[in-house]
């Protein structure tokens, strides 16, 4: 490898990388990742570090820019951690996700003859979050932040507003920043891990309008509590829930295991593919519910359940996939290790008068086992894994348990694609992938995957 440190070299970007940086070929064959470009840029980069097969570098000059070059609308784009995509059309987003998805599959997984349908678009690619985690602190000089993580770091960047929450989201931050320093709280020091005010959580229901509003605190509570409610009630007249979670540990988890509502409920409700749910601090909820109903309704499309069928949903959270489900089904099992999650589930399924699915707090893994050994027989199972995805142990467990199809509703092409390899060395064939784009502007693609047994 012949490049340098500092050295500035010309580079066209021919391809992008799965955290959002686009990807060029030095003169001597060194692939180059840089930041903030564009598919179909020519630019010259400056070489900031050096590897020993590939390289980091940052535009320096913009020789030729990318037919998909756009003006970012945001003033926070590159500062911080969360959109990559605010600098190229949604078709072109749209093009590197469907590829990524692809590419995963096929070099990882090692399937060549699945079929890919196009990825489901977002109609909605500004404001469609309904969650926010914004970590609180002060900057060198005093001054109260409130915002994102920088990328790859714990320094916070101010945020004013966040073009992908809902503006109601910018009023709550501006009621705890006036609250803050009306009454001189205490904010955290996440490097001596001294002071209280951690990190102000947001969730708000996308049909039904309602506001939860959660402070992490490293304690018990905050000073003048009462304060607190009454700013927020007199602003925010669709507020339900205000809640304090208690997280005392020196951790990057956010939440704490224990909750106290000081104002209105501990929980808020949402519809989602004409259910309603229930969503506490610690439900999984998809956090863009229009997407996600365009997800689920493309794996009820897969599951393709009759009314005699079994239907085993793995990871199950709050329910949702599986009760949009259960109406079509003659019995719907679900497995979630979180145990509010289950109780919510359960909850989900009184309020909608779902009586035939039952659920049950335990490991996915170690579930699945456990019914197997039961003699369960489920004709079709749901797999929703976190990032880490299924894992081979659950593989092999669920081709033991034989159900005609599998619907995996991935977060992570590469962990799908190394499960869709552990499938296909077993009974069963990849038919067909839809990614979906769930978040747009950031650098995640969803995918929704349809594996059917072979005989």
């Amino acid at each position: 490898m012949d490049l340098k440190k500092n050295e500035i070299i010309k580079l066209t970007i021919t391809s992008a990388s799965s955290e959002g940086s686009g990807v060029g070929k030095a003169d001597d064959g060194t692939t180059v990742f840089v930041p903030l470009s564009a598919i179909g840029d020519r630019l010259e980069v400056r070489i900031l570090k050096v590897k020993k097969t590939y390289a980091y570098g940052k535009i320096e000059r913009i020789i030729t820019p990318s037919p998909s070059r756009t003006e970012p609308d945001c003033s926070h784009f590159s500062k911080c951690g969360g959109c990559v995509w605010r600098h190229i059309s949604y078709d072109e987003e749209c093009n590197i996700k469907q590829q990524k998805v692809i590419d995963a599959v096929k070099r990882i997984g090692g399937i060549e003859n699945a079929v890919f349908a196009p990825i489901i678009r977002s109609d909605k690619i500004l404001r469609y979050r309904n969650k926010a985690q914004f970590p609180i602190g002060r900057d060198k000089d005093g001054n109260i932040l409130i915002g994102f993580y920088a990328f790859h770091s714990h320094r916070i960047i101010d945020c004013e507003d966040c073009v992908l929450q809902p503006e109601v989201f910018t009023k709550v931050m501006d009621i705890t920043r006036r609250f803050i320093k009306e009454t001189n709280a205490d904010v955290y020091d996440e490097a001596t891990g001294k002071g209280r005010l951690r990190h102000l959580y947001i969730r708000i229901g996308e049909v039904t309008g309602e506001l939860m509003v959660c402070y992490v605190v490293n304690g018990n509570g905050l000073k003048q509590e009462d304060v607190l409610v009454k700013m927020l009630r007199a602003e925010l007249p669709m507020l339900k829930s205000v809640i304090i979670n208690s997280n005392r540990e020196k951790t990057n988890v956010i939440l704490g295991s224990k909750n106290r509502t000081v104002y209105g409920k501990g929980y808020i409700t949402d519809e989602l593919c004409g259910l309603k749910f229930k969503i506490s601090p610690f439900s999984f909820w998809q956090v863009n519910r229009r997407q996600a109903e365009k997800l689920y309704n493309k794996a009820k499309e897969y599951a393709n359940l009759d009314s005699d069928e079994i239907l085993l949903d793995l990871y199950c959270g709050t329910g949702t996939i599986g009760l949009t489900m259960a109406k079509d089904c003659k019995m719907l099992v679900g497995i979630e290790i979180v145990e509010e999650a289950i109780n919510d589930a359960e909850e989900n399924a009184k309020v909608n008068g779902i009586d035939n699915a039952r659920f049950i707090c335990a490991d996915a893994p170690k579930a699945a086992e456990k019914l197997k050994n039961e003699g369960l027989k489920p004709d079709v199972i749901i797999l929703d894994p976190p990032r880490k995805g299924c894992g081979e142990e659950l593989v092999n467990t669920i081709n033991e348990m034989s159900p005609k199809r599998v619907v995996y509703v991935s977060c992570d092409p590469a962990t799908l694609a190394r499960d869709l390899k552990y499938f296909s060395e077993h009974n069963y064939y990849v038919k067909e992938i839809t990614p979906c784009d769930m978040f747009s502007r950031t650098a995640h693609v969803e995918s929704v995957c349809l594996i059917e047994r072979k005989y």
